[in-house]
């Protein structure tokens, strides 16, 4: 008799994943020179990022039954955020669970949360901070995050309710991170199938009680803002939220092609931006431009928002005598002859 439904859903979204990694990591060790006499290359190292939580234990059960299937090495990190009373012991009990799936190496890392961009962004900041540096120190290929199509859904949400425009809405890539380092697997399986396979497979689960506290934006989106959505429009919204999520990706990946591309058609020989070029360009072919040149010349790109690009924009196309923009970074904006030029103030 096979696994339950939820188990065999999760398992098998993780097999494809690992099935992905493993052709990048021939496909990357086949191109390096290899001497007769050496050993072969070792197999990649995969970690799961766990909280303790039923998404990301459900990840790490099921890395730990595919990947030696597989021939993969699979370890995983909690990372204590030192928000709660209790959390270091909490994480040593995350530890104890990852090492009893059999997962190797498993480490524990605390942080420090600061307040910038408020407290979600600021612990997920830390959060991701403290994943890159155990990634490299073990040399691992790729790190599982187990967000889910809820999660999905409600990232699309809040975008939207930013106004942050098309690739706000886009919600989690599959892939990102440098070198793709971030996989999620989980994307396109609901919340209650992960907590399904941990309770048909025994593995106890932390409810973190931040995920119910209203005084966070998320948590208010999922218990009260999505609900209402469905009771007003029936079933089917986080699916619809999560398609939506996907075509907008589809969507936004394009148009940052075509920015690419027509970034160097409107720059002149010495490297300035015409303004007369880019009036031409389509608008949202335009502002990516734009954007892009903010970046390069020392914006943050998470502090760089759609107000900051429209106001550059105006000097495009409602060019009054309007003096220079300031953007974050200490960055300016400003237009000179026909030229728009965006340097470090």
């Amino acid at each position: 008799m096979g696994p339950h439904p939820a188990v065999a859903a999760i398992r098998l979204a993780v097999r494809r994943v690992l099935h992905d990694l493993l052709t990048e990591h021939h496909s990357t060790t086949a191109a390096l020179p290899h001497a007769p006499s050496h050993e072969p290359p070792p197999p990649p190292l995969v970690l799961v990022a766990c909280s303790g939580g039923a998404d990301s234990m459900a990840l790490a059960s099921a890395l730990a039954f595919e990947s030696s299937k597989l021939g993969i090495r699979a370890g995983g990190v909690t990372v204590d955020h030192g928000l709660q009373p209790g959390s270091d012991a909490r994480a040593a009990e995350v530890v104890q669970r990852l090492r009893e799936l059999g997962l190797d190496p498993v480490d524990s890392v605390a942080v420090t949360v600061g307040r910038t961009g408020g407290p979600e962004a600021a612990a997920r900041d830390a959060r991701y901070a403290a994943l890159d540096t155990a990634a490299e120190r073990h040399g691992a290929t790729a790190v599982l995050l187990g967000h889910t199509r809820d999660d999905q859904a409600e990232t699309v949400l809040l975008g939207l309710a930013r106004g942050s425009g098309i690739r706000s809405l886009s919600g989690m890539a599959a892939v990102s991170g440098a070198g793709g380092r971030y996989r999620r697997p989980f994307l396109g399986l609901d919340r209650q199938t992960a907590r399904k396979a941990c309770m048909v497979q025994s593995l106890p689960v932390w409810d973190d009680p931040h995920n119910a506290d209203p005084a966070y934006t998320r948590s208010r989106l999922r218990h009260e803002g999505l609900p209402a959505l469905e009771k007003a429009l029936g079933k089917g919204v986080v699916e619809a939220l999560a398609r939506t999520a996907q075509l907008s990706r589809d969507d936004a990946d394009a148009l940052d092609a075509w920015a690419g591309r027509a970034e160097a058609t409107v720059r002149d020989a010495t490297g300035l931006l015409e303004c007369a070029k880019l009036y031409a360009l389509p608008p949202a072919v335009r502002r990516r431009v734009l954007r892009r040149a903010a970046i390069a010349a020392g914006a943050p790109a998470g502090s760089l928002f759609a107000r900051h690009i429209e106001e550059v924009d105006r000097l495009i196309t409602g060019w009054r005598g309007q003096g220079a923009i300031n953007l974050p970074g200490k960055v300016v904006a400003q237009r000179q002859g026909g030229r728009l030029v965006i340097r470090q103030g």
